[in-house]
């Protein structure tokens, strides 16, 4: 992911200094970003790609082609999660699905929940747009910044504005499963 990463900035012509200024990720998260020596959050990897005017799934996958264009035609792009790149945080560990689609608007993506605690992050987890989240498997708590929490069972959902912090728990014996899609706007 790293070297994708380093190569599309170098495309656009940017620094990394740059790339800090446009994207508000500090310089040397970035750098580290790069050298595949920091696990980020998603609201990173979002930022970035949001910097670079590419789909957050080009960060990941180097067969994307990492432009933003409209498809002239209906298209139906099909994914499998064997073949989705994989990103693990200590938190989360996140497939990003349909990367090739051209001009998507939506980020859809499969995770599992890794965390169990609060303290587990150093922040809530804030990015433009609106999240919708279904279980697959287990049980999960969202916790808001507000204070607010939510639990979900398997088949459950939630749609929220995701520019409110937030947390995803796993609260059941197993990790839990879920498919998530995001909105950058």
């Amino acid at each position: 992911m790293g070297e994708r990463l380093r190569a599309l900035r170098k495309q656009r012509g940017l620094t990394l200094k740059a790339l800090s200024a446009h994207s508000a990720v500090a310089l040397s998260t970035l750098s580290k970003m790069e050298l595949g020596q920091v696990s980020a959050s998603y609201e990173k990897f979002a930022a970035v790609a949001r910097a670079l005017e590419v789909d957050i799934a080009a960060l990941f996958d180097p067969a994307h082609d990492g432009a933003r264009s409209v498809a002239a035609k209906p298209l139906v792009v099909r994914s499998t999660l064997a073949a989705a790149p994989r990103h693990d945080s200590p938190q989360y560990r996140y497939r990003p699905l349909a990367g090739s689609y051209p001009g998507k608007r939506m980020q859809p993506m499969h995770g599992t929940i890794v965390a169990r605690r609060l303290d587990e992050f150093a922040d809530y987890v804030r990015h433009p747009g609106q999240e919708f989240i279904t279980v697959l498997a287990g049980r999960i708590r969202i916790c808001f910044e507000s204070g607010e929490t939510l639990e979900l069972g398997r088949s459950d959902s939630a749609y929220f504005d995701s520019g409110i912090g937030h947390v995803y728990l796993s609260i059941g014996r197993a990790e839990a499963q879920v498919m998530v899609v995001m909105t950058e706007g």
